[in-house]
């Protein structure tokens, strides 16, 4: 990929709806390029989208991890990614793994019941504190600070709030075009411009609309992506979580319930650079009882990726 489709990837990453006029200036580049250049992520399956963040509502986010037979494992993982409330759905370990992240009001919610009977293993685990995530991933950062300071949107923090019919609308275009522009918006979900404007200033600066580059790692040289699970002493759990999030290869990390507490995406140029990252990023972290790996085939889903485009 050329270094100014990079650059714009991550302009966007940080600011998904700045205006192309801002992020020209930003990076040098005419206006004119830079609204090309997005266009071409586009058709390479680089976009921003809009993603519903219920955890600001008050709902609980889970990691789950099943084990089934060969045959089982992609009918369930699309079964999994058609879901409103999952996202990250991972194939893994030759078909036999999936793991995904789910978003619900309470425990009771957990689609663990409803699971076909081909698995062989299912554990969930709540997460309770996060250190990194797809949209802080280091792994693409390429600007400046100075350049990042200039992208950075000044959100002044508000109390979320339940959603009402118009968000619920608003946040369904958002999620197949995050920049869809603000008549758009409104003609679509039925309401004026500045409505739909202020309806949506609302929702970013709440948390609950949160903007994410949605991409496949591949297209920007990193082809092997693996899940970890790793057992840490109680003591260096912030530590370790601290550690990893530094570390471009992770996009995601997390500690949760469970036995294995800290969980963690990782995403490398290679094979080898994995077995690197392995043992020697993961393995000189003090207080890492064990490690467990498993690699990743095809992730089905991301944040906002809906199941048919992901199987395009």
């Amino acid at each position: 990929m050329e270094s100014i489709d990079q650059r714009l990837a991550h302009a966007l990453q940080i600011d998904g709806r700045a205006p192309f006029a801002k992020i020209a200036d930003v990076l040098k580049i005419s206006e004119h390029t830079a609204a090309r250049r997005y266009q071409r992520l586009k058709e390479h399956g680089i976009r921003v989208r809009g993603a519903l963040n219920r955890f600001r509502l008050g709902h609980h986010a889970w990691t789950l991890r099943l084990r089934c037979t060969p045959d089982a494992g992609p009918v369930l993982a699309r079964a999994l990614a058609k879901r409103d409330d999952t996202f990250w759905v991972h194939l893994m370990s030759g078909g036999t793994e999936i793991s995904c992240l789910q978003q619900v009001r309470s425990p009771d919610e957990l689609l663990l019941d409803r699971l076909p009977r081909r698995l062989v293993d299912v554990s969930a685990h709540n997460i309770l504190r996060g250190f990194v995530s797809p949209g802080t991933w280091r792994g693409l950062a390429c600007l400046t600070d100075e350049e990042i300071v200039a992208l950075q949107p000044e959100l002044e923090p508000e109390p979320p709030a339940e959603l009402t019919p118009l968000d619920e609308a608003l946040l369904k275009i958002l999620e197949t075009d995050g920049r869809a522009g603000y008549a758009e918006l409104a003609a679509k979900a039925g309401t004026s411009e500045s409505t739909a404007r202020r309806r949506v200033e609302h929702l970013r600066t709440t948390g609950v609309l949160e903007l994410q580059l949605d991409a496949d790692p591949a297209r920007f040289g990193f082809h092997t992506q693996a899940r970890l699970w790793m057992r840490v002493e109680p003591r260096h759990l912030a530590e370790v979580g601290a550690a990893l999030a530094t570390h471009p290869e992770v996009y995601f990390a997390a500690v949760t319930t469970g036995p294995a507490n800290l969980v963690a995406s990782v995403t490398c140029r290679s094979s080898g650079d994995l077995y690197r990252f392995l043992t020697e990023g993961v393995g000189s972290l003090e207080g890492v009882r064990e490690s467990e790996s498993a690699p990743v085939m095809r992730t089905l889903k991301r944040v906002a990726t809906s199941a048919d485009e992901a199987f395009s």
